[in-house]
């Protein structure tokens, strides 16, 4: 079964950097976009960042210029470069592989496990 296996989350300092991983497996790399979305208490869920199946980029305005998408096609991953962190940032990070732009009846959307990421002030 497809899988998205997350990681690279932890603690970090105001202005720290973290690089989140999110791996696939029994999946067609090439035909996913990807992304992740971030969830904390008392905040709406955000699209933070995502790279499409071609690799063009999309960031949410509260982490452009300091977040940074990108995929590794020979090692079915992509990543999520988070630098001058702050503690807003501070959430659960899910990323997801989303194939429904390339096939809206075979395209399928997983999930990876998720992975915390908490700034300190």
């Amino acid at each position: 079964q497809a899988q998205l296996v997350e990681s690279g989350g932890g603690l970090v300092e105001s202005g720290g950097s973290l690089r989140l991983s999110c791996v696939a497996s029994k999946m067609i790399f090439s035909i996913y976009d990807m992304g992740w979305y971030r969830t904390a208490p008392g905040k709406q869920r955000e699209l933070v960042a995502s790279v499409d199946r071609y690799g063009k980029t999309n960031y949410s305005d509260s982490v452009k210029g300091r977040f940074t998408a990108f995929r590794d096609s020979a090692n079915n991953a992509a990543y999520l470069q988070m630098n001058n962190l702050k503690p807003e940032d501070t959430a659960v990070y899910l990323c997801y592989a989303d194939s429904t732009n390339w096939d809206e009846r075979l395209g399928r959307i997983e999930w990876g496990q998720g992975t915390k990421v908490t700034v300190s002030p």
